[in-house]
């Protein structure tokens, strides 16, 4: 899409689709629903800024996630973010599935971008070009991050 048929789309079509990514994605990168929504909220509006921006070469989906991915981004190297941290609740017992417990604890042991990586990928299914868009990276680094987080993960996730 050109950038002077962007503007004159309907920013609703554009990017109203991929709002529910964009949040599991902040999700996935701060860990808090509160913040994930603030980010996403400014995210769009950092999107309905720069539609002009948006072109052929760049997916609709991709082109927001990585506004999305980098609010995120700027949020955490925030000052506020390092000073007030509320104590993460210890999901364990009875009604916690034990396997995904097991992953989650796999995934907070990984770093922001590889984590985003392995969420962007397996999760919301996204092709590897679109993955490096998002994370700034060649389809070729973004299929070499995937591939080195899901090796990071292995023996955590490996049965004894």
């Amino acid at each position: 899409m050109s950038a002077e048929r962007a503007r004159d789309a309907d920013f609703d079509d554009l990017v109203g689709p991929h709002l529910e990514a964009g949040y599991r994605t902040a999700l996935a990168i701060l860990r808090d629903p509160d913040e994930a929504h603030d980010a996403v909220q400014e995210a769009a509006f950092k999107a309905w800024r720069r539609i002009g921006q948006l072109n052929e070469a760049t997916s609709s989906r991709a082109w927001f996630l990585a506004i999305v991915a980098n609010q995120c981004r700027s949020t955490r190297r925030g000052r506020w973010w390092n000073v007030i941290r509320l104590p993460q609740v210890d999901q364990t017992g009875p009604d916690v599935d034990s396997t995904r417990t097991d992953i989650e604890r796999a995934l907070a042991k990984l770093g922001t971008d590889d984590r985003l990586a392995l969420f962007l990928h397996f999760y919301l299914d996204l092709p590897l070009d679109e993955v490096g868009t998002v994370l700034g990276l060649s389809a070729a680094g973004a299929k070499t991050r995937v591939y080195r987080a899901a090796k990071k993960l292995r023996p955590d996730l490996e049965m004894s």
